[in-house]
């Protein structure tokens, strides 16, 4: 599974537009201008002009990242995922394929933190894990017998475009075995000379 998300959001960026925005409202530009020259909302220069006015410098710092706080640290993620490359077997599952809810089981053992396994999904994204389908093939599979199917039986039964009778089953169609004529070609509301 490969992560798609949005991209992070540059916060540092963030603060040192806010901290132009002073440089400007210092330097006596309105509310206006710097919304212009910074290409901002008016909402947000004024909301940056009263934390200015109140805090100073201090007061259009960066409050650090958005959001809740992850449940798993980064020390914690990298043991995860040492854990699930060891394989599935290696955790006492029967078969060597992990699914969400084993994932969620081998995560709750090492970190003892629970989660539902549709959240496991993000938590495998995260880690840059991908969806990988078992190349699974049958123990009694003859080599013989599947390029005879390939080479005789498939072509003999595949559906080919235009490969029936030749018409249409339209019964507008003139070729139509079951179309019925109205009339003779020509005008309509003209009767044919007798």
């Amino acid at each position: 599974m490969v992560a798609h998300g949005k991209q992070p959001r540059d916060f540092a960026g963030l603060e040192h537009r806010r901290k132009e925005a002073a440089h400007l409202f210092a330097k006596g530009e309105t509310q206006a201008s710097v919304a212009r020259q910074l290409k901002a909302s008016r909402q947000s220069v004024s909301r940056w002009h009263r934390q200015w006015k109140s805090g100073g410098m201090a007061g259009l710092r960066a409050a650090g990242r958005a959001g809740r706080k992850p449940r798993l640290s980064a020390r914690q993620l990298g043991r995860v995922d040492a854990a699930l490359r060891q394989g599935a077997r290696q955790h006492g599952f029967s078969a060597d394929l992990w699914t969400l809810p084993r994932v969620a089981t081998v995560i709750e053992r090492i970190t003892g933190e629970r989660f539902h396994p549709g959240h496991v999904w993000k938590l495998l994204g995260s880690l840059d894990w991908s969806v990988q389908k078992p190349a699974q093939q049958a123990r009694e599979r003859s080599e013989e017998k599947v390029q005879y199917w390939v080479a005789v039986r498939w072509p003999a039964v595949k559906k080919t475009l235009g490969g029936g009778k030749p018409g249409s089953t339209s019964r507008t169609n003139r070729v139509s075995p079951n179309s019925l004529r109205s009339g003779p070609p020509g005008p309509r509301g003209v009767k044919p000379r007798s």
